[in-house]
């Protein structure tokens, strides 16, 4: 439903009601905003001297000790729920070796929650693994699902009488999504390479000669470091069997939550797109989909929810994706500003999967909060039509909370409701962390 708009006052914004029980709230990441994860293999990585990241966490925006602060400016703001993971690197930083302080500590965030009236919404793997399981082979290993739900029986049997909601796996298709841009920027790379362009760049900027010259040097860094010359983490280019056996992990550690917490309700998340056909690329366009979704449904059949992650669309045609149409506006990621495409999205995966479906993360990079206003308003909007049409929708978490390190570009990327000066670690929140609290019905 739609409450008038005072025209008069340049404020005023269009509200959409949400059922009470539905859930409005902002997502993190362990790694991205806690600080000091010092036993995952993200930090190890970062701090290589032949990285790939553009400067390493360090303390992040150190919520890890201010988790306190955060949650109550969710709370202020009106929102009922926080979708946050738990750190696998802290909890086993050595293999079978298990810190109960670090238990402590997410039970004290869930507890912080609760105390602020907002639902917590947990996730168990957020990309970032223990730096151990990589020198066993990481997430090609086939030893690999049995390792994770060991540490997932650990966390359940301590914590899981106090969740009601845990995602297993955050973007579980991720490490097939990189290895199809790595296939692709490899067959760029060659045409170059073929037409003498040696020493030229590919796309971002990119140095071939040197790229080459440091894929040498970092294998022999990462043997150093992690005992074998490929590291083999989450979002590694994946192989279709590495797909197979993240599938096996997201089902031994449903087993696991059940047996430990059979009241939870239990899934996992992907990373989609809104994929469009142009003419001639409906052949294209359904082999994406199968690859980024339909494939992935034996393994999700029976869960009990599915989280939903989009932040723009591709376009394709018979030749594959297409670049961002001429003069769109683009996020500081370079994807196109689409805040439609979540309401396509929500309801092209409602046709295969009958379960519960909750928007997960979706949000856009931007310095003009004015713009994340918009899409935030414009992405509400879907939802709310979707639910008009009976489609389950249980609740939208905007990706992200604060303002933090987003992987290999570092600090550069700004998604936040709130922004963070990393050198006093003040917040201060923009004004569309309000907006997106008022939709809460609290």
């Amino acid at each position: 439903m739609m409450l008038p708009c005072n025209q008069k006052n340049k404020e005023a914004i269009f509200l959409m009601t949400f059922a009470q029980d539905f859930f409005i709230g902002a997502a993190t990441a362990a790694h991205q905003v806690e600080g000091n994860n010092i036993h995952s293999d993200y930090w190890a990585q970062e701090h290589m001297t032949h990285t790939d990241f553009l400067e390493p966490s360090g303390d992040a925006v150190d919520h890890y000790n201010r988790y306190p602060e955060d949650i109550r400016l969710m709370a202020d703001a009106g929102m009922n729920a926080y979708r946050f993971s738990i750190e696998w690197a802290r909890i086993e930083p050595e293999e079978g070796h298990f810190d109960e302080t670090e238990i402590s500590h997410y039970r004290d965030v869930i507890h912080t929650c609760r105390e602020n009236g907002i639902e917590p919404i947990v996730t168990l793997l957020h990309f970032t693994s223990p730096r151990w399981l990589i020198t066993k082979g990481g997430w090609e290993s086939d030893e690999t699902p049995g390792y994770f739900a060991r540490y997932v029986r650990f966390v359940m049997e301590r914590l899981g009488s106090e969740l009601r909601y845990v995602c297993t796996i955050n973007e579980a298709n991720m490490g097939i999504q990189v290895a199809a841009i790595a296939e692709r920027y490899r067959k760029q790379m060659m045409a170059r390479m073929q037409s003498g362009q040696t020493d030229g760049t590919v796309q971002m900027g990119l140095n071939l000669e040197k790229m080459m010259a440091n894929q040498e040097a970092a294998a022999k860094e990462r043997m150093e470091i992690f005992g074998v010359p490929k590291t083999e983490c989450f979002t590694s280019p994946r192989t279709p069997h590495g797909d197979e056996i993240v599938m096996e992990a997201h089902k031994a550690a449903r087993a696991a939550i059940r047996e430990a917490a059979p009241h939870i309700q239990v899934g996992l998340t992907l990373s989609l797109h809104d994929i469009q056909a142009l003419p001639g690329g409906e052949e294209q366009a359904a082999k994406e989909w199968a690859d980024e979704f339909t494939h992935y449904l034996p393994a999700i059949a029976d869960d009990d929810f599915l989280g939903i992650q989009n932040y723009t669309r591709t376009r394709m045609d018979a030749s594959g994706s297409l670049p961002v149409p001429e003069g769109a506006e683009l996020t500081q990621m370079d994807y196109e500003f689409y805040p439609q495409a979540l309401e396509h999205v929500i309801r092209k995966a409602a046709e295969d999967f009958k379960g519960t479906l909750i928007v997960t993360e979706n949000g856009i990079a931007t310095s003009d909060d004015t713009r994340r206003a918009a899409f935030i308003e414009t992405a509400l909007s879907g939802v709310s039509a979707c639910i008009a049409d009976k489609i389950p929708v249980k609740g939208y978490f905007y990706w992200s909370l604060l303002d933090n390190f987003e992987w290999q570009k570092g600090y550069s990327m700004t998604f936040g409701l709130v922004s963070v000066d990393r050198t006093s670690q003040t917040r201060t929140p923009k004004p569309s962390l309000a907006l997106l609290g008022r939709y809460a019905e609290r």
